[in-house]
């Protein structure tokens, strides 16, 4: 049997990484067994085991450095997890050394303070707190502009339950601060898809109007009245969406384009939004759904 074909056959006999598996043969003369018990050891294999757990709890952490920032996305299976001093600890250390990385394949491999790559550190986690954890997603800003920030639910200063960046342009940085986290803040709270109407992406309209449409396929009124019907409660779904269109969460009278317009006209500045990210944790993950009974039979075994 040759050495990737005896990675191949440990990897699926204990679901360690392939990294893992690969140095647990060396280290054991390529002899399978002793390889198992020696992941056994290390805790790789308690956590390995783990890894198929749901994990829709967590944080998000964000790192600003300059002109660069991320939010990074870091879950465990429970809430009591993500308030875990060492947890937190963890998850700000990676997001402060990922800002140069380009994907989650990068910052697995990163080295953190005591010389050890984040993989190494995340499988040593898993194995003391007992619980699966996953870096689950980050997203990166790269801006010539400035970067402001906001974190919602927090459990530290950089870190919490929702995470906000964006990047912006102004005549005067000092008089946009607080305008700039007001946006964030409104962002976190009404959570807008795309900064100006053009920017709505077709599809996501052509489903709304097709829902619209179903839901009025019962009407009897004349095709015109129907348009103009149809157009309407489009027209709303799209504003919603969009940020400059969405009511001004300090101020409802007023939609966030306004209230920007009366801030820089009262300020005498120029302010612009370029960008922005916001990550919310566990959103988009379905939960696999488990039988009470094939659970309790499960722990049995």
């Amino acid at each position: 049997m040759s050495t990737l074909e005896k990675v191949k056959e440990l990897r699926e006999l204990t679901g360690a990484g392939m990294q893992d598996c690969k140095t647990a043969l060396i280290k054991n003369n390529n002899d399978i067994e002793k390889a198992v018990d020696f992941l056994r050891k290390k805790g790789i294999l308690k956590a390995a085991k783990k890894s198929s757990r749901d994990t829709a709890e967590g944080i998000v952490t964000i790192s600003v450095s300059d002109k660069k920032a991320i939010i990074l996305e870091i879950n465990s299976e429970t809430d009591f997890v993500a308030k875990n001093k060492e947890f937190i600890k963890f998850c700000e250390e990676v997001g402060k050394n990922a800002l140069n990385a380009n994907n989650l394949d990068d910052i697995i491999k990163i080295k953190l303070p005591n010389n050890e790559t984040v993989e190494e550190n995340l499988t040593k986690l898993i194995s003391k707190i007992g619980e699966n954890i996953k870096i689950r997603r980050f997203e990166k800003i790269l801006t010539n502009d400035y970067i402001s920030s906001y974190v919602h639910n927090r459990v530290s200063d950089n870190s919490g339950k929702i995470a906000v960046l964006i990047s912006y342009n102004t005549s005067d940085n000092n008089a946009s601060k607080e305008l700039a986290k007001n946006i964030c803040m409104h962002i976190a709270a009404l959570n807008p898809m795309v900064i100006n109407k053009k920017d709505i992406d077709e599809k996501f309209v052509e489903r709304e109007k097709k829902i619209i449409l179903e839901q009025l396929k019962n009407e009897k009124k004349n095709l015109n009245i129907l348009e103009k019907i149809v157009n309407g409660k489009l027209n709303k779904v799209i504003s919603e969406n969009t940020l400059m269109e969405q009511k001004w969460v300090l101020d409802p009278d007023l939609s966030v384009k306004s209230a920007i317009e009366n801030y820089i006209k009262d300020k005498n500045i120029k302010f612009e939004i370029n960008k922005f990210l916001r990550i919310k944790v566990g959103e988009g993950i379905i939960l696999s759904k488990t039988d009470f009974k094939e659970e309790v039979q499960n722990l049995a075994k």
